[in-house]
């Protein structure tokens, strides 16, 4: 490995040039095969290498190695990433800023004198009117706007309940760190809940005081939860009086069919609804809403305080009016064919470029999950800042306290934030990154050549 990772830093291996295929280098060395295929695989991982089935083993298009340092240091800096494809950042190119502007113009315009006052902490009643409509005829929420409270995100309204109900808490074994440890520092225990693909598995509920669930799109495994266990989580709050928290961070974005109803029509008085327009719009606008039941209105808007974190006034007004309007519709359906239209690309591209992954979660969202073999995520993900890629393994989303030593292996790989015209390189640069394919034919081999040692060892006598 060393002589191959000297030959293309030197240039004596150009980039592109295809290397010998591993079978046939391991009989001209005398070496076993699986030491070739090793030393290639653990090559690829470092980013020396690329391997895509149908033109083997190649060294990778890096930057001439003997040029001027300026061209040959950005791809390989993990703090300049040149390609982003990090979960849940929408691509603030598509923000609607001409359709934004005219709604912020209408709502000054037509905006009484008290929203430049202290306000209401529940926040403006023209958004929570909005909303209450809004949340009723796209997610089936059941609520009215006197128990709806505005928030700054949905991160806030989690702070807010956490500090609120305390206890002990089940999550999903796969979420957002920032998100347990946000629980965490509210003084929440928090509890693990097994994950696959029918969501979460309830029924390790017992004497929790509520349970933080993703039901519309499991973050980041992809699934909604499954409708027998929506109405056990259900049945789990109403016979111990614990509380279902739904993050619905997503659910407006599914594109195989109509959006799968939220948790909370399921039972009002159990269920929170925690929303936001971070993915929708943009983080920037730090408007999220909590959809309460009408016990724990009093408690939350007393937590929030009179002056506490409130968004701004005349951009809630701004946000009613995009909704009232028809405006925040209209610009949903077309962020839901553009990132169909990005999955669709993913999904094609890697079935091409590395048809050894499976990728799941891509029925709903802004990121897919991309499978990969037992162990191998450190190296994929350290490949990918050799290709110049920000992209996360699946391990970091994984509850510190989950049974098991070891998780699944995987990419979680967001598709909605490169602009356009750098989708396609980044897509390349992920394919790049991936290990090589399985020879299938070849590990047969050389596992039944294993076998057949085995059998002459054990006849003479060497396996005692």
């Amino acid at each position: 490995m060393r002589a191959l990772r000297e030959a293309v830093r030197g240039g004596r291996l150009a980039p592109g040039a295809r290397l010998p295929p591993y079978r046939s280098l391991a009989a001209d060395l005398g070496i076993a095969r699986n030491t070739v295929a090793d030393a290639y695989a653990e090559l690829v991982a470092e980013g020396w290498l690329t391997a895509r089935q149908g033109s083997g083993t190649r060294v990778a298009p890096r930057a001439d190695p003997t040029g001027p340092p300026r061209r040959r240091a950005a791809p390989a800096r993990a703090d300049a990433p040149v390609y982003d494809l990090v979960q849940g950042r929408p691509d603030p190119s598509a923000f609607p800023r001409a359709a934004w502007l005219a709604a912020a113009r209408r709502a000054l315009t037509a905006a009484p004198h008290d929203v430049f006052g202290p306000g209401d902490p529940r926040g403006r009643i023209e958004l929570r009117e909005a909303l209450a409509g809004y949340l009723a005829r796209v997610r089936g929420v059941r609520t009215d706007p006197g128990r709806i409270v505005l928030c700054s995100g949905a991160a806030h309204g989690l702070r807010l309940l956490a500090g609120t109900v305390g206890g002990r808490w089940g999550v999903e074994e796969y979420g957002l760190p920032f998100h347990r440890g946000l629980l965490t520092g509210a003084g929440v225990t928090t509890v693990p809940l097994p994950v696959d693909e029918r969501g979460a598995e309830v029924s390790g509920l017992a004497r929790e005081r509520a349970v933080l669930l993703t039901p519309a799109h499991q973050f980041p495994t992809g699934g909604p939860l499954g409708s027998r266990r929506r109405a056990a989580v259900v049945d789990w709050a109403r016979a111990t009086g614990g509380l279902v928290v739904e993050d619905d961070y997503d659910g407006e974005f599914r594109y195989d069919r109509q959006p799968v109803g939220a948790v909370q029509s399921l039972d009002p008085e159990r269920v929170v609804l925690l929303g936001s327009v971070s993915k929708s719009l943009s983080p920037t606008l730090r408007i999220g809403w909590m959809v309460l039941p009408e016990a724990l209105v009093d408690d939350i808007v007393a937590a929030k305080g009179e002056r506490e974190q409130w968004s701004s006034a005349t951009e809630q007004l701004t946000l009613a009016d995009f909704i009232v309007s028809g405006e925040y519709d209209r610009h949903v359906r077309r962020m839901r064919q553009r990132h169909r239209r990005r999955r669709d690309r993913l999904v094609a591209a890697l079935a091409e470029g590395a048809p050894q992954v499976r990728v799941t979660g891509i029925a709903a969202g802004l990121h897919a999950v991309v499978e990969l073999p037992p162990g191998t995520e450190r190296a994929v993900v350290k490949a990918a800042v050799w290709q110049g890629l920000a992209v996360e393994g699946l391990a970091g989303y994984r509850h510190p306290d989950s049974a098991g030593a070891a998780g699944r292996d995987g990419l979680v790989v967001g598709y909605s934030t490169p602009p356009e015209h750098r989708y396609g390189d980044a897509l390349d640069a992920l394919c790049r990154a991936l290990p090589p394919a399985v020879d299938k034919a070849a590990a047969e081999e050389e596992r039944e050549e294993a076998v057949t040692e085995k059998e002459r060892e054990d006849e003479s006598g060497g396996g005692r």
